[in-house]
């Protein structure tokens, strides 16, 4: 396949995010870039993003976690931020998005006893490791996010926003970012968004995602997320729901979680005011501190 890298200097002057990148390769040469920051002993934080962003989205919960003594972990998507970027959307894959994170995380960098803070396809990648690798997750932490099986009929906002990712001539990461916050983004956060994206060549894959979503029973990846709650009904360790109360997206999505996870019964789930989609950005110090709380409460 053919595959794009972002130009190094494209990151440079990122606000609040000084973190040096760190990369591992998956598929026979796909690089994969993250950030590993605080103890490296610490207990693991597993922070997945979604789309359309990158692991920037977390530059002001990492502090946060890494002072807390914890080893935090932010990985870029294949696709996204500093890691590679296949060119055709045909590249991308609900099932290929998985098995790269499965390789860089686990045969990659070992990850063990991980706490899986999952946000929009962050929740939709993750929870899939979650149920298909049990052993390597010791809680889980969702906000605003799902695992959909195509089996639920999807608003019609939702099938806009997939139109339009296909359609329209222009695709702007950092505006889509902002317009998803509960606040609009200063000028060069909202360029640290666009910074992955030198050109509309190298946004395949963000354009791509919103059509992996499953929305139809026959979906490809259908019958692989019910194989995935199948595994979720019988998760007892640690399961926390922090949604936002401003995300028209998935709004009461954590009702189910809360309902159908044995490990989510009696946990203190909590909903973070303030924060639109992109509660990281809205609200992240408090997302943050969600965690280090239930860390340090459940013990291994």
């Amino acid at each position: 396949m053919e595959v794009l890298r972002t130009p190094d200097e494209r990151f440079a002057a990122l606000p609040e995010f000084p973190y040096e990148p760190r990369y591992v390769e998956v598929d026979g040469g796909l690089r994969v870039a993250y950030v590993d920051e605080g103890l490296a002993d610490g207990a693991v934080v597993l922070l997945l993003h979604g789309e359309p962003s990158w692991s920037f989205l977390y530059r002001r919960m990492i502090p946060v976690l890494a002072g807390a003594g914890l080893r935090v972990v932010a990985p870029d998507l294949v696709g996204f931020g500093r890691s590679d970027k296949p060119a055709r959307r045909e590249d991308y894959s609900y099932a290929r998005h998985v098995g790269w994170m499965r390789e860089a995380l686990f045969d990659g960098l070992d990850l063990r006893d991980v706490t899986l803070v999952g946000q929009d396809w962050g929740g939709l990648i993750g929870l899939r490791l979650v149920a298909e690798h049990a052993d390597r997750f010791a809680r889980v932490v969702v906000a605003n996010t799902g695992l959909p099986t195509g089996d639920q009929p999807m608003t019609d906002a939702f099938l806009a926003w997939q139109r339009f990712a296909l359609e329209s001539p222009r695709f702007e990461v950092g505006r889509i970012v902002s317009n998803g916050s509960g606040t609009p983004l200063a000028p060069e956060v909202v360029a640290a968004y666009d910074a992955p994206f030198p050109d509309d060549s190298y946004t395949a894959g963000a354009r791509a995602f919103p059509a992996l979503v499953p929305t139809r029973p026959d979906d490809p990846a259908a019958a692989d997320n019910r194989a995935a709650w199948e595994a979720l009904t019988r998760w007892e360790k640690p399961f926390l729901t922090a949604f936002s109360d401003g995300d028209p997206i998935t709004g009461g999505g954590e009702r189910v979680f809360q309902k159908l996870v044995p490990g989510a019964q009696g946990m203190p789930h909590t909903t973070l005011r303030g924060g639109g989609h992109f509660l990281q950005e809205d609200v992240g110090p408090d997302l943050a501190r969600v965690v280090v709380d239930l860390i340090a409460a459940t013990p291994l």
